[in-house]
């Protein structure tokens, strides 16, 4: 963690700015913004349209004029401008006006594990123009375990992984900090692209993006209750001729298909468990592997790692709000620090 407790409880608010979703906590509020990190912008004059939710539906489905642009990728902020823009409009005016009030308005925000400077400086340069006096980072990792209640301040081995639309985040916490862990660049948006290329050669059909999700659902349903071979109705168009189509796909064979880049995700486990020294090991035999991020229930992961690795696998409660809700416990006072003092001579 980048930041200490007391520097966290200072603060009044608290971002995680994700490649798919943004999520702000405001101190006494709780959790106030939870949208997609999606803007819509007039080409023509560069007027903002809209942002989250209704800018998410206007992809594919715009005029020329009009672009919809993700301004997080990765978990980094590309486009600082357009971020600024974008948290101003999903807070409002009222939140706005509420932290400007504050003296010395300070924010605290989630950043990648192994985030380089240069990521660093573009979040707290994100948070500064929004009228942050000071920002402090913190490891997504620590306030992911924090949020789905990890005891992560104790002296024994606790796994987390963070499954990010972006890039997978693996870690083996003790004693409040990162014994070993791992950035795969592997996440939700690979497991989409392999759906849609499988449905490409496969079926020679094109999936519209809004499309993907759903055909997500129907695999962990199908998956969950049955593994024999079943079939789901996907719309999409035709690759040769252009004109709608509706096939009925085999979503085991779909379920193949996802698992290629997975099999990328169980690489980054093993090298972790490999670093890791073999007393944590053992208690993590015992406890397994915490399962949090919005990626964390594409169908069959958890079965999966199970399978691979042996361990007990769960998911958080919330799994796609926890770096959030971890971060608004540090801002609300709730966690206590280990203090290690040294002992007297």
């Amino acid at each position: 963690m980048t930041a200490s407790l007391e520097q966290l409880r200072r603060c009044h608010f608290a971002v995680d700015l994700g490649a798919a979703r943004t999520r702000v906590y405001v101190k006494g509020e709780g959790l106030v913004v939870d949208q997609p990190s999606t803007a819509a912008v007039n080409t023509r004059t560069g007027a903002l349209i809209a942002v989250g939710e209704f800018a998410e539906k206007m992809t594919g489905r715009t005029p020329h004029y009009i672009r919809v642009m993700r301004p997080v990728s990765g978990g980094t902020v590309v486009d600082i401008d357009m971020a600024q823009r974008m948290l101003r409009h999903l807070l409002g005016d009222k939140i706005r006006r509420t932290l400007r009030r504050k003296p010395r308005l300070r924010a605290a925000a989630c950043t990648p594990h192994d985030a380089d400077p240069l990521a660093q400086r573009a979040t707290i340069e994100t948070l500064v123009g929004l009228g942050a006096r000071r920002v402090e980072l913190v490891d997504t990792l620590i306030a992911a375990a924090v949020g789905c209640g990890l005891p992560v301040e104790q002296p024994e081995a606790t796994m987390i992984m963070v499954c990010g639309a972006a890039a997978t985040q693996v870690a083996v916490l003790s004693l409040g900090s990162i014994v070993t862990a791992e950035r795969i660049p592997v996440g939700g948006e690979a497991v989409d692209h392999a759906i849609v290329q499988h449905l490409r050669h496969a079926h020679e059909l094109m999936l519209p993006s809004q499309s993907v999700r759903p055909l997500q659902l129907a695999l962990s349903v199908d998956g969950a209750a049955s593994p024999g071979l079943m079939s789901t109705e996907i719309h999409g168009r035709d690759v040769a001729t252009g004109l709608p189509r509706s096939v009925q796909v085999d979503t085991a064979a779909v379920r193949d298909a996802i698992e290629t880049p997975l099999t990328a995700v169980l690489d980054g486990i093993g090298r972790v468990l490999r670093e890791c020294p073999p007393d944590l090991v053992a208690d993590l035999a015992e406890r397994g592997i915490m399962m949090v991020g919005g990626s964390a229930l594409l169908p069959g992961l958890d079965r999966m790692l199970r399978q691979a690795t042996g361990m007990p696998v769960n998911i958080a409660e919330r799994p796609d709000v926890c770096a959030v809700q971890g971060l608004g416990a540090m801002l609300e006072g709730r966690i206590e620090p280990l203090t290690l003092n040294p002992l007297p001579a």
